[in-house]
């Protein structure tokens, strides 16, 4: 008998059905190419402050002193969420997006911003999006089936993929060629897609009692925490991997003086992981029917952790001068470890967003309608918040030692942390997406 090649079948790839559903599929559209334009902006900041202080420290610190600010919006946006009409309340911090991004975009043209107006105008962007981003997370499951959650998390990769793998190298090759103001004014544009989307949803308020905006309200959000231990547990996995395995802050050095290529290399390691995610969620049709999600999650954050340690001895290779270009120049790139790179980045990228498939579906599936929103706003707190906290371990740690430690040493904790914590919790291990308990 002849051999035949096996074909790709249909159930491999990405599950599309929640777009048959108008208002998520217009919601999506939206956030994705304003996504797009908004990772313009974190890119040209991140370059424009290192090109004023030659710190990578000073580029850490961008994403670590909107933490606080963030953390605050995100938990009082939950709370907005679960009192209010969710369709106003994303409506409302989208517009505060427009108007910061459009003010520094302006400054820019005007030549008169500063690295103190890069720093505010970012803390207020960052605290508005975690709103934008808790709220809209909260409106998913009211538009769609249950079972297309899992479909719905893929999508939100796709999205993430898209935005971030076109936006850093799209931002790269703008900060190069056309400057920072144009780089901005184009974020300012793509934004009003996300107004369109909101704006044409339908009104969605909360079901169940509702509890006013305030301190009981807070409260009554962590009380439902503390007894949802496979939400608290994938809470704390998701902080270990983006604090010891966030190298983010490291790209705009690492482009500059050891593997080289300047802004080009940094917007090509920041496209890398979106690939992966964005190639882990096109074929992410058999991550939908998992249903042990506790146990996906813990293999998704090691081979995670295992890709940053694996990074770090890229950067540790460049730094003994491996592969070294023939003419070394201050921008002299290394073609085969930037490759190198770029391959275990995406590998990266792809572990993290299968874990963030599983993390989405089961805080959208098992926490109910009447706390969701304050769910979300923590959940926000945690997915945007690791990676400044991560920010900062690895600027301050490439500071008092080299760019390659960071990742290889976050790497080894992610691993072992991970491993341990989960077997401390089989309730988490034996989670049923079919059963779903937070």
């Amino acid at each position: 008998m002849a051999w035949t090649r096996p074909r790709l079948r249909r159930e491999h790839f990405i599950d599309l059905r929640p777009l048959g559903t108008p208002a998520f599929a217009r919601m999506w559209a939206g956030s994705t190419l304003s996504g797009l334009g908004g990772q313009l902006t974190i890119v040209a900041v991140m370059l424009q402050v290192y090109e004023i202080t030659h710190d990578s420290f000073a580029v850490a610190m961008i994403a670590f002193a909107g933490l606080v600010p963030m953390m605050i919006a995100g938990l009082y946006g939950g709370m907005l969420a679960d009192a209010f009409d969710r369709r106003v309340v994303a409506l409302a911090a989208a517009s505060v997006t427009f108007a910061s991004t459009a003010l520094l975009a302006g400054l820019t043209w005007a030549h008169l911003e500063t690295v103190w107006w890069l720093y505010a105008l970012s803390i207020v962007i960052s605290a508005a999006n975690s709103i934008v981003m808790a709220t809209r997370a909260a409106i998913v499951p009211r538009l769609i089936p249950r079972d297309q959650l899992p479909a719905a998390s893929a999508l939100q990769g796709i999205s993430y993929g898209l935005m971030v793998m076109a936006g850093p190298a799209l931002a790269g090759l703008l900060v190069a060629f056309a400057g920072y103001a144009w780089t901005y004014s184009i974020d300012v544009v793509l934004m009003t897609s996300l107004f369109l989307g909101l704006w044409t949803l339908p009104s969605v308020r909360p079901e169940g009692d509702i509890v006013r905006p305030g301190l009981q309200s807070l409260a009554d959000g962590w009380a439902f925490l503390r007894r949802a231990s496979n939400i608290r547990l994938q809470y704390i996995l998701d902080i270990t991997a983006m604090t010891f395995g966030q190298p983010l802050a490291l790209f705009p050095a690492v482009g500059a003086v050891l593997l080289g290529g300047g802004a080009i290399t940094t917007g090509a390691l920041t496209a890398a992981v979106a690939a992966g995610a964005f190639l882990s969620s096109l074929f992410s049709g058999p991550i939908g029917r998992v249903r042990h999600h506790g146990i996906g999650i813990e293999r998704a954050i090691q081979v995670y952790g295992l890709a940053m340690l694996v990074f770090g001895l890229v950067l540790a290779a460049a730094a003994l001068g491996w592969f070294a270009p023939p003419v070394v120049g201050p921008h002299s790139p290394n073609l085969v470890l930037i490759a190198a790179a770029v391959v275990v980045l995406a590998i990266a990228g792809a572990a993290d967003n299968v874990s963030a498939i599983y993390r989405s579906t089961m805080m959208q599936a098992a926490v109910p309608d009447s706390v969701r929103g304050r769910l979300q706003g923590i959940f926000i707190v945690v997915v945007a918040g690791g990676p400044r906290v991560g920010a900062l371990y690895a600027g301050a740690l490439a500071t008092l030692t080299t760019l390659w430690l960071p990742p290889l040493l976050g790497g080894i904790v992610i691993i072992a942390l991970v491993g341990v914590l989960v077997r401390l919790s089989p309730r988490f291990r034996a989670y049923d997406a079919a059963h779903p308990e937070p």
